[in-house]
């Protein structure tokens, strides 16, 4: 009998938890634990960490896993990582469940950075009213540009904040454009910093910042290794049947 894991914690994932669950296969799902109260999934579900790559491989051989679907967050490189790894040592199947990267439109005006290094190194210079939609995650980073007036919006609240001058907006996608145009217009903010997440939950920042035109600094997304990558569910159990 087949066992699929699932790497979570993404609307992609969910959407293939609840699809899966009809379909009735043996299936659990993974939260990483990062944030405080995950969404409950008709699934049995785990949380927390497997201890690097082979952690997950003794994990994949305990628990007689037959395929893995790496559905985290395009920015969880770490996790995709050990994800590709442990599927080598085990011989296990991996498919990557993927949200096409954002792409600028006309009336965008973004530029790019490698990674939050770079993008912390970018917001040097007088201050300004930035829109640091990063996740709670990489906040410290940013406390090397202390100048700026920052507007952060995050699943939970976050307790300490390392930045002397921010905001905290607590909310969970997907967002509205008009939400967003007017959740900046309030905070009057001059720059959205964004990952390229990709996906429409949270898409309408860079919608916004173009209807109001503001720049957006956009944080480009960490190589993985080479996988199976599919962009829909379909796709995903097509693959389970025939791998």
């Amino acid at each position: 009998m087949s066992h699929l894991l699932i790497l979570g914690g993404t609307t992609e994932a969910n959407a293939l938890a609840k699809a899966v669950c009809e379909q009735g296969v043996n299936a659990t799902y993974s939260y990483a634990g990062r944030v405080e109260s995950p969404r409950p999934q008709p699934l049995p579900t785990r949380v927390g960490g497997f201890g690097g790559a082979d952690g997950l491989a003794r994990y994949i051989t305990e628990n007689t896993v037959t395929h893995v679907v790496d559905a985290t967050h395009p920015f969880a490189a770490q996790m995709s990582r050990n994800a590709a790894k442990a599927c080598a040592q085990t011989g296990i199947a991996l498919a990557a469940l993927t949200r096409p990267a954002w792409q600028s439109r006309a009336g965008d005006t973004w530029h790019h950075v490698a990674d939050i290094s770079a993008a912390v190194a970018a917001l040097q210079g007088a201050s300004q009213r930035v829109f640091l939609a990063v996740g709670r995650m990489h906040l410290q980073e940013f406390a090397a540009q202390p100048q700026h007036d920052y507007l952060l919006r995050l699943v939970d609240e976050p307790g300490s904040v390392p930045l002397p001058k921010a905001q905290v907006v607590v909310a969970r996608g997907p967002f509205t454009l008009d939400d967003d145009i007017a959740l900046m217009q309030a905070h009057k903010t001059e720059l959205v910093v964004s990952k390229n997440a990709g996906g429409t939950g949270a898409r309408a920042k860079l919608d916004a910042a173009r209807h109001l035109g503001l720049p957006v600094l956009m944080i480009d997304r960490p190589v993985v290794p080479q996988r199976t990558e599919l962009a829909t569910t379909t796709q995903i159990l097509d693959w389970l049947a025939h791998s």
